[in-house]
């Protein structure tokens, strides 16, 4: 598995099931086994992974391993871009839907994604900011999103994508839309919205290709995809459609490539950035880190 390396192992022992748990000792065992010393950090409360990322010193460890759903995934991310020192990232999902996972083509299997977590296959990959955050592959506002960040933990561990999809369906009769100002690639976009995902991911929501067949997760380009307003709730449907069907250029959709997008509210938008709740504001930078972390992917 190459030169020994001193890793911290970051984990979220209740995500996916406590899958994290189950497969503890055999995760470690084959770090260990590998010849490299590791230090184990179980996450206690929201954020913690990120504070932990932050508060080691610079020449401590060589690679930070984390196991877990995409919000423990944000926090380590987050973490490392605020360092100086930016440390490879190996990855060992463990959450209901693992998109970023399935773009870089990490095992599903826990103790073969702990074999790629060590491997020297480093994958030099964007993540994005977002005003003074950063995520790892989505920024979101509107319908659906308030979803993932609203139901219990437990109700995403026990449904999985039926827990996203019953919380949305309750609110289909209320949805809210947003009158935005769009700005990208030179171009200014006024419409009323009432979905919208800035994406660095292959999958979304469980849905490969969802924002297109040509994504490139190094390329220094983000997918931007938009939903009007639809006029009734059939427009509606046949907009969802659409996007089911990966055909991004359907109408009531609005999809284009670009480094950066601002978006620009009179009133307030409540953001979630990797699933999680990302703030509610009136302007959203969204500009793409390129080729600012590198992941261990495996062979």
């Amino acid at each position: 598995m190459g030169e020994y390396m001193r890793i911290l192992f970051v984990f979220n022992a209740h995500a996916g099931k406590g899958l994290v748990k189950t497969n503890l000792a055999a995760i470690i065992d084959i770090m260990s086994a590998a010849g490299h010393e590791v230090t184990v950090y179980s996450t206690q409360a929201a954020g913690d992974a990120r504070q932990k990322i932050l508060s080691f010193p610079e020449g401590k460890y060589d690679r930070v391993v984390c196991a877990g759903g995409d919000g423990t995934l944000d926090e380590v991310v987050s973490g490392m871009n605020e360092r100086n020192e930016k440390l490879p990232i190996g990855y060992i999902p463990a959450g209901s839907t693992n998109d970023f996972a399935v773009s870089l083509g990490l095992p599903k299997n826990m103790k073969k994604a702990a074999e790629a977590a060590i491997s020297n296959n480093l994958y030099n990959c964007d993540t994005g900011k977002f005003n003074d955050s950063t995520f790892v592959y989505i920024a979101a506002f509107g319908l659906f999103t308030e979803v993932s960040y609203e139901t219990p933990q437990d109700a995403k561990n026990f449904l999985g994508h039926s827990a996203y999809i019953l919380e949305g369906m309750k609110r289909l009769q209320d949805i809210k839309s947003y009158v935005l100002t769009v700005e990208a690639n030179g171009k200014t976009l006024e419409r009323e919205f009432i979905y919208g995902m800035v994406t660095n991911s292959q999958s979304v929501g469980g849905f490969k290709n969802i924002t297109g067949k040509n994504v490139d997760l190094s390329d220094g380009l983000f997918e931007v995809t938009l939903i009007e307003k639809p006029a009734n709730p059939m427009e509606l449907g046949e907009t969802i459609n659409a996007l089911m069907n990966r055909d991004v250029k359907a109408k009531g959709l609005k999809s284009f490539k670009t480094s950066k997008v601002t978006f620009t509210s009179k009133d307030p938008i409540p953001w979630t950035l990797d699933g999680e709740y990302g703030g509610t504001v009136t302007t959203a930078v969204v500009e793409n880190l390129h080729h600012n972390l590198f992941f261990a992917v495996g062979d």
